[in-house]
């Protein structure tokens, strides 16, 4: 992973895993511009690293992210820390398009735009002490960017009642919306996270790379027009060297050695 001056975001990289930490705890990780800006250079930066296998998202302190820093949406001041990458519509999509898994480890509160960090992620998992919400009618507003990832893990009529009323779901509540995978005690948060890793670890890189590429590209299209597009990403998989192994190594008994071809 390229070293880079961040400035609210710790980066690091160890065992084919990239872990992202918003480090803003006095702010409870508040996201602003800069730390939008600086998770778009560490996501393209973990995406071209080949070692990187898995991203795992999370937050410095007892919270995870308690939404928009209103203190600094009007955007980086000149001059300083890197130079702008984009805002926070193109970090959700970079998130939802990403061609190598994101786990957000939920380890404290995840509100307003850090519930939209966890509704983009791949996966999630969230500690039994963390809430998730939209919070934002309350004050006058409405969570209208993060509509767009919520609208697409949650079921409509429990995402409308959170929206409207302002409630902070439970992890409980919120892996019974769709909203985390799993709800865990916060001593097996970790482990939790690393299933997600061991599992995307033992699978062939370019079998998950073109799933979630076909995920990515096939997103908005009707059947009719998704299923061509699938079948020529199949026969591109059926082509490649990790099929044929896992396909002989299934014959044999034996693990399969992905090569990444």
């Amino acid at each position: 992973m390229q070293e880079r001056p961040y400035r609210t975001i710790r980066v690091s990289a160890e065992a084919g895993v990239a872990t992202l930490i918003l480090n803003r705890p006095e702010r409870r990780n508040a996201i602003g511009p800069e730390m939008v800006s600086e998770l778009l250079y560490a996501l393209e930066d973990a995406l071209a690293e080949e070692t990187v296998r898995s991203v795992v998202l999370t937050g410095a302190g007892s919270a995870f992210c308690a939404g928009g820093d209103f203190g600094s949406m009007s955007g980086l001041a000149e001059g300083e820390g890197l130079a702008s990458k984009g805002d926070y519509k193109d970090l959700l999509l970079a998130m939802w398009h990403t061609t190598k898994p994101i786990v957000a480890r939920v380890n404290g509160h995840a509100m307003g735009g850090g519930l939209g960090l966890v509704a983009a992620s791949t996966f999630a998992v969230a500690s039994f002490e963390a809430r998730l919400g939209t919070p934002e009618i309350n004050v006058g507003l409405f969570p209208f960017m993060i509509l767009a990832v919520l609208e697409r893990v949650m079921p409509r009529r429990r995402l409308i009642e959170m929206m409207l009323s302002g409630e902070r779901l439970s992890a409980e509540e919120a892996a019974g919306a769709g909203l985390v995978n799993r709800a865990v005690e916060p001593g097996e948060l970790d482990s939790a996270v690393k299933s997600y890793t061991d599992s995307v670890a033992s699978k062939s890189p370019l079998t998950v790379r073109l799933g979630l590429e076909a995920l990515r590209d096939t997103d908005d299209l009707k059947l009719s027009e998704k299923l061509p597009v699938l079948s020529e990403r199949l026969a591109r998989c059926l082509s490649s060297e990790d099929a044929r192994e896992g396909l002989t190594a299934f014959f044999e008994k034996r693990a399969p050695r992905w090569t990444g071809r």
